[in-house]
């Protein structure tokens, strides 16, 4: 059974720093593109950031590009979310998901369970 499971999220100020950690099973980890999704109270998914599976190629929204860093870690399952510099419209529940940009935004069931972020003063 394919499962993702994130943690690290909290709420912080303006201008502070969270990262989120998202722990892969069920697949082989490292075969996959990987990607975090967004979503604030009343709106839709957002996509936030992709990497390929190496690790090497990195993509972001413009919205979040030059604060936010996506990473992972193939030994250890595991993807990643630096987040510095946050603002209030960060704030969101972050989805860690199997798979690359156009996929996860159509296939909900490719999401873990989210880890909720809140940015306010």
């Amino acid at each position: 059974e394919v499962q993702l499971v994130e943690s690290g999220g909290g709420m912080v100020q303006p201008g502070g720093s969270l990262r989120l950690s998202c722990a892969a099973s069920g697949f082989t980890f490292s075969n996959y593109d990987m990607s975090w999704v967004r979503q604030a109270p009343g709106k839709g998914p957002r996509w936030v950031s992709s990497v390929n599976t190496g690790g090497g190629t990195t993509y972001y929204a413009d919205s979040v590009k030059g604060r936010f860093t996506i990473s992972r870690d193939n030994a250890k399952n595991t993807l990643y979310l630096q987040m510095n510099s946050l603002k209030p419209e960060d704030t969101a529940l972050y989805y860690c998901a199997r798979g690359n940009r156009l996929y996860v935004l159509g296939n909900r069931r490719s999401w873990g369970q989210g880890t909720q972020v809140t940015v306010s003063s």
